[in-house]
């Protein structure tokens, strides 16, 4: 065997062996979460802390479905999150293709306006927000929670930039067969940016599935309240929870995000390969 040869079976099973342990690292809060579901509450603490529990148990799932409203906390998730969805990718579509394909003044001074957003956390502005969410009449309102999640500059960008990538010969092409700018946008430009908005999807779904902070601050009645606001709701009155209930619920309002984020998981590396290319 020559040494050319040796290192690279050196280097791959370095490699794998790298790998093998930054998965088993990003594996074991999973594995404690369902190790923890699966204990009695009174083994959740107890000293030294033990990796599997002594007794399996899955009673707290069947406790989950019986005391926590969590089907309807799903169905409610659900609700906001698709119709935040399809708001929101319909207005940062349109928005992208203007600041990318439409020349027209104070479109350089106005797109960093609009992603200045990055910048500024949800929680400063929750004042304002609040106040105008009650002249609205909508407090206790998943529509109030739709609305609060619709502006996404993070997909404006990334967005834009696919939609920069692609020359603007396709355009004159288009002009010259009589085609006005719905068209173009409709017919051209977002089948070409399919991955991007496939990765926005992916990413806002998961963002609007795992908000907390807007339900807390909208919505007051149980019927109403998501799955994070719902999972809030078994701690007990002075603060103390009963964590393997917790971590059981928890197992359970991720199998949605899990299933999306796994139908989407080719859609992420082909957006973020094309995400940032500029002709």
């Amino acid at each position: 065997m020559n040494q050319a040869k040796l290192k690279k079976i050196v280097f791959r099973c370095l490699h794998y062996l790298l790998m093998g342990t930054i998965s088993v690292m990003m594996l074991l809060p999973f594995s404690w979460m369902i190790a923890t579901s699966m204990r009695k509450a009174s083994d959740s603490f107890t000293l030294p802390p033990a990796i599997f529990p002594t007794i399996w148990n899955g009673e707290n799932y069947r406790r989950v479905f019986e005391n926590l409203k969590i089907c309807k906390y799903m169905a409610n998730s659900l609700i906001v999150t698709l119709g935040s969805l399809v708001i929101m990718v319909l207005f940062t579509s349109m928005a992208a293709y203007a600041f990318s394909r439409i020349e027209f003044k104070g479109r350089n001074v106005l797109f960093p306006v609009l992603l200045a957003g990055l910048m500024i956390p949800s929680q400063s502005i929750s004042i304002p927000v609040f106040l105008i969410i009650r002249q609205m009449k909508l407090i206790d309102n998943l529509f109030s929670l739709i609305l609060t999640l619709v502006y996404y500059p993070l997909g404006l960008f990334m967005l834009r930039q696919a939609m920069m990538s692609i020359p603007k010969s396709y355009d004159e092409a288009a002009y010259c067969d009589g085609a006005g700018h719905i068209a173009i946008y409709a017919r051209i430009i977002l089948p070409m940016t399919k991955s991007t908005i496939m990765m926005m999807v992916v990413m806002h779904f998961i963002r609007a599935w795992n908000d907390f902070f807007n339900p807390l601050l909208f919505i007051n009645s149980n019927a109403k309240m998501t799955v994070p606001l719902g999972i809030r709701m078994l701690n007990t009155s002075n603060g103390k929870s009963n964590m393997p209930l917790m971590t059981a619920a928890v197992i359970i309002s991720l199998i949605v995000p899990l299933l999306v984020y796994i139908f989407g998981q080719k859609y992420l590396t082909q957006g973020t390969m094309l995400t940032g290319l500029k002709s």
